[in-house]
This record gives C-alpha cells, sequence and structure tokens, in this order.
C-alpha cells in the first residue's frame, strides 16, 4: 500500500490490525492498574536507554540481574543482543522471502525494518502530515496521561 494513502487511512482510524490509538489506551490503562501484570514501554525509551530498560524487563519477568551479573556485563550485553543492528543483521531478517498466509502476501522480512531511528518519520512523510499525526495523537490520548 502507498504511505499517502496508509497514512489517510491510518489518521481517520482505519488499521488492518484494529484500532491502533484504543490499543494503546488499553494497555497503558492496563500497565497502571496491573504493573506487575502489563509493562508499557515506547521505543523512544527503549532507543535513550536500552540497558535499563533490559533491566527493567529482567525485574518485570521476576528475575532481576544478580550482582554478578551486573559486574560481568549482563544487561549490557543483552542490550546489544536486542539491538536493532543486531536484529536486522540476522540472516532471517535479510532474506527477500515472501511469505504468503492466505489473502494476505507479506513483504521481504527486510522491508519491516527502516532505520531504527526516534525521528526517522520526518524523511518520510510531510512536515505538514507529522503535524497532523501529532495532533490527532494529542486528541486520542488526551486525558490519559500518556504521552509520545
Amino acid at each position: 500500500m502507498e504511505l499517502d494513502k496508509a497514512y489517510c487511512l491510518f489518521c481517520r482510524g482505519l488499521s488492518p490490525y484494529g484500532p491502533f490509538w484504543e490499543h494503546c489506551l488499553e494497555y497503558w490503562k492496563a500497565s497502571l492498574a496491573t504493573p506487575d501484570k502489563v509493562l508499557f514501554l515506547k521505543y523512544e525509551e527503549i532507543k535513550e536507554d536500552s540497558v535499563g530498560v533490559a533491566r527493567k524487563l529482567a525485574v518485570f519477568l521476576g528475575v532481576p540481574f544478580s550482582q554478578e551479573e551486573e559486574s560481568s556485563g549482563v544487561p549490557e550485553e543483552v542490550a546489544r543482543l536486542c539491538s536493532f543492528e543486531t536484529l536486522t543483521s540476522l540472516q532471517v531478517n535479510q532474506l527477500s522471502v515472501v511469505n504468503d498466509h492466505g489473502d494476505h502476501r507479506f513483504p521481504a522480512n527486510s522491508a519491516f525494518f527502516r532505520k531504527g531511528q526516534v525521528g526517522d518519520w520526518a524523511n518520510h512523510i510531510s512536515r505538514e502530515m507529522g503535524e497532523k499525526m501529532d495532533q490527532i495523537t494529542k486528541e486520542k490520548l488526551k486525558g490519559s496521561g500518556l504521552a509520545f
């Protein structure tokens, strides 16, 4: 699907996988109500402090890093292994195989990755589109305490 068409549909609240903002808010609210069961992370947080997020995730899963693991750099290694750079370099994510699942044809795995940089949207949509998306985001999340 062309980006302009997908953008227009998204702005109207139409998404192939359901109502995006409603999904975000459901998980956000669940993370506030049951923080021991739902961990809400934002990509920006992960990019800003991947080691801290690895620690947070380990605690959430009930297996915090031990002092020995901390001393030997295990959180840093987990963050490195889960990094965008590592994941995009895996052979499975570079294959040019097209998966056919019934009526849905998916592009090569590598098509699901861009640069992995916060703010890279500016290289793909216009400033006006970005401003409109910001306005829709603020409107949809108003009063929830969730912000992007």
